[in-house]
């Protein structure tokens, strides 16, 4: 894995294609009245903006990703249209994806949404996310990638290349330091120049400049006191100005805050509506506030993008479905390498032979996860659930009973409905901490104490963790840890399963269950891996891209007192304006004072933090077993010294020592011995996925460049790099490193 850094000179930038065909951009300009400029640069639709209709120029059709083309809505609302066209493939979520390590799949996965995008017409799609998983209780956990900004940027980076390799612009988002749903829409993030480069805005770096992203989204909140949307040194000074972005950025929806500050700070396409990119911007031109010759920059790099994506005309797509066989297959093969084995004590998986009768506890074995919650969703043409996938690949003569054990919890999506809505629906639960109902879990227990194994379901839900807000903490819901433990009474033979998008505290289940596995919110083929692995069909070679520590209260945003924040904002920006269907008729109240987030622990995020001030975690960023053993041996770097141009590269013999094929993330960390700079204790600099043969070894190469080793020197307000004694650290997870050596810089 290598990535391109700041600061390279002389290379070719991708980010230059998209300027092929400025002179009759130019030309058109030329053409254009100030009216049909402007009209570009708002929305048409909820999904479109302008073109230029009377040159033949189309519209700007957009879809919401990241993990699946969005069903048609209605033109101007979120509402389903009742297409019956429009499904397409569920794709496994973000921090699933970034479960496998495996740029490759990434990169399949961009090319399945951008094959699928196309045909339905699209043009854009809204993302990948690559937002940084700051907080655990982050509602938007599960659609982001991980915790550190390596391994975040090089699945954008290869998701992006996929997506516009198969001929859609991908919208990279939310830019940047979105990492809290509460108070998105108004909290002001404080974050030193260093931090913010190294950790929050190194994906989108190597996604603009290696990637050649052709379009970003400005995030809702403020950094360090101005609107992403109308941010000045995020927008025009990094990322046109030292990063080289010439595409185009499109708000997110209602994300835009004036005309003046959104025309002269480097947005170019309010979505939605035309309230400050309007005729506002019109009169503000006229009157001499604002130049025609911004509004033409504004036109240039949206008109790069239009040239850049073949448009797609009505009669050629929606034709049929738009999900591929290719797409499901990779959405099973990042599915089947994302499942996670926590823990195996016992060696209880592979389910054994002799396992005749297992009961299946928990709904969310039976839980759909393709829609629901506020943000995006899919409307996929099937989705295998956990159950159904374990009998689908059960050995014959296996019997699977199955009971749900605890209610389903909607919190806000069945609170504005109200009490009558819970009467209707015995099922759902009035509160995230209702205890299990009786008759529910002694239903639970007679199947579990009749069974030779018990596979227990448990962890959240889309209600539970969705776009708009975080979870007040990441205490399993619904009286599960409970349940776990009345079933260990009847049947100590109990493999857990967590479902979930982001982390949750396992303490307590932890000392419960023998073997567990994180099985995310994973596809339309989710519930099939899942039993491939379970069965031992295949071994399991997931590995966490997050900490799960061991209390909340241990994680840096919380031990340092800077989240929550104390605010008075009544709702959420998104829902207010736009998701009154899922949200109740509530309309945005007035911002009284909104909330700073200070970002006091700096670079210290995730493991950084942990390793840096010896907390213990329940599992460490990067772990995940598998059914066989690895051994790691003769790590050597090809060089002793090396200058700031050079690349460190770390050759290893990989060994599979188990009786059947698996695979290994084989993971390389930093550490400065001798800086005089502050530094987290380790640093994720390399990886790479490898496909072992039982008794297999091979020779594995991995790569960082000097240059990645820099740091953002604040007082020269550039990169730098620390001169000194470096070790390198190789193993299988953050806290199971097998093998180091030293090098000098």
């Amino acid at each position: 894995m290598v990535l391109l850094l700041a600061g390279c000179a002389k290379q070719t930038l991708p980010q230059e294609k998209l300027t092929a065909h400025d002179a009759e951009i130019n030309a058109i300009i030329a053409q254009l009245s100030l009216d049909e400029k402007v009209q570009m640069l708002h929305s048409k639709t909820n999904m479109s903006s302008e073109g230029v209709p009377r040159l033949g120029i189309q519209d700007i059709k957009y879809c919401d990703g990241p993990f699946g083309i969005r069903e048609e809505g209605v033109p101007n609302g979120f509402m389903s249209a009742g297409w019956t066209t429009d499904s397409a493939t569920y794709f496994p979520t973000g921090s699933a994806l970034a479960a496998t390590w495996s740029e490759d799949l990434a990169y399949q996965y961009g090319v399945g949404m951008g094959t699928e995008a196309r045909r339905r017409g699209k043009d854009i799609i809204l993302g990948p996310a690559v937002n940084i998983q700051r907080l655990p209780v982050g509602g938007r956990t599960y659609e982001y990638f991980s915790e550190d900004p390596v391994l975040a940027a090089a699945l954008g980076l290869s998701y992006v290349k996929g997506v516009q390799d198969a001929g859609t612009a991908a919208c990279i988002k939310h830019f940047a330091l979105n990492n809290q749903e509460m108070n998105r829409g108004s909290v002001n993030v404080v974050v030193d120049e260093r931090t913010m480069r190294e950790i929050y805005l190194k994906p989108f770096e190597v996604m603009v400049k290696e990637g050649g992203a052709m379009a970003v989204m400005p995030a809702y909140n403020k950094v360090n006191g101005f609107y992403c949307s109308e941010n000045e040194h995020l927008l025009n000074e990094i990322l046109r100005g030292e990063w080289g972005f010439k595409g185009m950025t499109v708000s997110d929806w209602g994300g835009t805050h004036s005309t003046m500050g959104a025309a002269l700070h480097g947005l170019d396409v309010q979505m939605t509506g035309d309230t400050y990119l309007g005729p506002a911007l019109i009169d503000s031109v006229k009157a001499g506030k604002v130049p025609e010759s911004v509004v033409d920059d504004k036109v240039r790099e949206i008109l790069r993008v239009r040239y850049a994506v073949e448009a797609i005309p009505a009669d050629k797509c929606n034709l049929e479905t738009a999900s591929t066989p290719e797409s499901r297959a990779t959405a099973y093969e990042v599915a089947k390498r994302s499942v996670v084995l926590l823990k195996n004590n016992g060696g209880v998986l592979p389910i054994k032979k002799d396992v005749k009768k297992i009961a299946v506890i928990g709904r969310n074995a039976t839980a759909l996860t393709q829609s629901g919650g506020m943000g995006a969703g899919v409307k996929s043409p099937y989705e295998v659930t956990p159950l159904q996938g374990l009998q689908n690949r059960a050995p014959e003569g296996v019997e699977i009973t199955y009971a749900p054990a605890y209610k389903d919890y909607m919190g806000m999506f069945a609170f504005w409905r109200g009490p009558e809505f819970l009467k209707e629906h015995p099922e759902v639960a009035a509160e995230i901490d209702a205890p299990a109902d009786p008759k529910m879990l002694e239903e639970a227990l007679a199947l579990a104490a009749d069974a030779d194994l018990v596979l227990y379901f448990f962890g959240t839900n889309k209600s539970i963790e969705t776009e708009g807000s975080d979870r007040e903490n990441i205490d399993l819901p619904l009286g599960q840890e409970a349940i776990a433990e009345a079933i260990a009474k009847v049947n100590p033979n109990i493999v857990g399963v967590m479902i979930s998008g982001g982390p949750c505290d396992i303490s307590g289940i932890d000392k419960i269950i023998p073997a567990m596995v994180q099985g995310w919110w994973n596809g339309l083929e989710g519930g099939n891996a899942l039993a491939d692995v379970l069965f031992g069909n295949v071994a399991p070679s997931g590995k966490l891209p997050f900490t799960f520590p061991v209390k909340l209260a241990d994680s840096p945003a919380y031990a340092l007192d800077n989240y929550p924040q104390k605010a008075d904002v009544e709702g959420d920006l998104f829902g207010n304006m736009y998701r009154q269907d899922v949200q109740g008729q509530r309309r945005r109240g007035p911002v009284r004072y909104p909330a700073t987030a200070y970002y006091s622990e700096g670079p210290l995020v995730g493991y950084r933090w942990f390793d840096t001030k010896s907390i213990p975690v329940m599992y460490a960023f990067g772990h995940g077993l598998s059914y066989v053993d690895f051994s790691y041996s003769d790590m050597k770097a090809n060089k002793a010294k090396y200058g700031g141009k050079d690349v460190i590269k770390v050759k290893f013999k990989l060994g599979n020592t188990g009786s059947m094929p698996a695979e290994e993330v084989a993971q390389l960390y930093v550490r400065r011995l001798d800086g005089n700079v502050s530094w987290p204790v380790k640093e994720l600099k390399a990886f790479r996925r490898v496909s072992l043969d039982a008794g297999q070894t091979k020779v594995v190469t991995l790569e960082i460049p000097v240059s990645e080793l820099r740091y953002w020197n604040e007082q020269t307000n550039d990169w730098a790099l620390e001169s000194g004694t470096l070790e390198l650290l190789l193993g299988g997870a953050s806290d199971d490193i097998r093998l180091t050596t030293t090098v000098k810089i």
